[in-house]
């Protein structure tokens, strides 16, 4: 039987009425920042910020064949690492495999609104595979862990 997992959303204001929402991660067990973006295809890491969680430095990491489009961008070089422990809350993934983009200008834009900076986007892969359903009033996420 499929467990529902509630996780607690953060908020915040961007402009008049327009908000970015945030889950707490853990990557090897060190504390991640995760934008929760519906409409992004995969789940994907900041390849600057990846190397506080994995052993690897940015230079060892393996190409992934394919391009990425999307976060402002029309394509992107990726690349990939394995994770081995990733948690969202009672969530765990063994072994994930990672896409790393560089994700420079999306801090940036954090950082000119006073923000912290985030180690990766929470994607529909993940948000699918595990019947995501977002409740805006009580700012809570949950998953359906199966």
């Amino acid at each position: 039987m499929a467990k529902t997992i509630k996780i607690q959303l953060q908020h915040i204001s961007l402009e008049a009425d327009g908000y970015h929402l945030f889950v707490n991660a853990e990557l090897n067990g060190k504390p991640a920042i995760l934008l929760v973006d519906t409409g992004a295809s995969k789940t994907v890491f900041d390849i600057n910020r990846i190397s506080e969680f994995v052993k690897k430095r940015k230079k060892s990491f393996e190409s992934f064949e394919q391009h990425s489009t999307g976060l402002g961008t029309n394509t992107m070089e990726s690349h990939f690492t394995i994770i081995k422990e990733f948690c969202i809350s009672e969530l765990k993934l063994k072994n994930f495999t990672a896409i790393l983009l560089d994700m420079t200008h999306v801090n940036q834009s954090y950082e000119m609104l006073g923000l912290h900076p985030i180690d990766g986007v929470l994607g529909s892969d993940l948000l699918m595979k595990y019947n995501a359903v977002i409740d805006y009033e009580k700012k809570i996420m949950k998953l359906k862990n199966l």
